[in-house]
């Protein structure tokens, strides 16, 4: 079997049933099944990449993920991650904006960009412009709001556990990305750097901004930095600006994504947390580290 294709069931929703396992066996022709996770992750050996309808189908609606990857190159060697939305739950940007009370706007804005609606360096400019003025205790009280995504820290630990590079790489900010990479283990961090005067920020961001180019070059250049093929790579993001690194990544994976994201990814998470990366690697839930 040249393909494996891995099921996740969401935890907090569903069990991954011998049902559901036996009709997408039966529409796929897939060998016999590896249970990685009880009730919640399985391999199913195929020979083809399945039609998405086709397994959907075969899973009658119920929320679990269906990822198929080839056998070989299955375990990365090289993750890159977005933040906002992906790493941890919500949009930094817009919390930051609740402070002046401008988060219904600029929230608005930023999902405009985040579906490719929107150019991204003119949306973060145009966002930053309205924040001027803010007052840097801001971002320590934004932060104070950041939740992290279920199954981050274990994403990264296992991956780096076995010899993975991890990099945190996001259109957000050096304040937030620099204290999610601490928090979750990551080898380094990239992003855009908000100015201020010493007490506020003054509406601008350095440049150049880090964006969709940014992110496919940080993907291409360090996969080269360790001679690693794009086949070694794995690549997790949900908006527009991800889009070009989920392509080129080898198992790129839209993670809850926006419409225009999920429909272009060729993988996506749609139902279960970040630990699906891992299965989707073949990692059985006893294998994973704790972050």
């Amino acid at each position: 079997m040249r393909y494996m294709l891995t099921l996740v069931a969401a935890r907090a929703a569903t069990t991954l049933t011998d049902a559901a396992i036996a009709r997408v066996r039966e529409a796929t022709k897939g060998g016999n099944p590896d249970m990685l996770s009880p009730g919640e992750a399985i391999d199913i050996p195929v020979t083809a990449v399945p039609p998405a309808p086709l397994v959907q189908a075969a899973l009658e609606g119920a929320p679990i993920d269906a990822i198929t990857t080839p056998v070989a190159n299955r375990r990365k060697r090289l993750l890159v991650a977005d933040m906002d939305s992906t790493i941890v739950t919500g949009e930094t940007l817009d919390e930051l904006a609740d402070f002046a009370g401008l988060k219904p706007s600029i929230a608005a804005i930023t999902a405009r960009a985040m579906n490719g609606e929107l150019d991204f360096k003119d949306a973060l400019r145009e966002r930053i412009a309205m924040l001027a003025g803010l007052n840097l205790d801001a971002l320590q009280r934004t932060w104070e709001r950041v939740q992290l995504t279920d199954g981050a820290r274990e994403l990264v630990a296992t991956m780096r556990a076995n010899g993975a590079y991890a990099a945190l790489v996001s259109g957000g900010f050096t304040f937030f990305t620099s204290r999610v990479a601490a928090l979750c283990g990551f080898h380094e961090h990239r992003s855009n750097t908000l100015l201020d005067d010493g007490t506020a920020l003054i509406g601008q961001v350095a440049e150049p901004i880090l964006d969709r180019d940014s992110k496919l070059a940080t993907l291409t250049g360090l996969a080269a930095e360790r001679g690693l093929s794009l086949a070694d790579t794995l690549a997790v993001g949900d908006g527009a600006n991800d889009l070009d690194m989920l392509q080129a990544a080898g198992l790129g994976v839209a993670f809850h994504a926006k419409p225009v994201v999920a429909a272009a990814a060729r993988a996506r998470v749609d139902h279960a947390d970040l630990r699906a990366l891992l299965f989707a690697q073949g990692y059985r839930s006893s294998e994973f580290v704790s972050g």
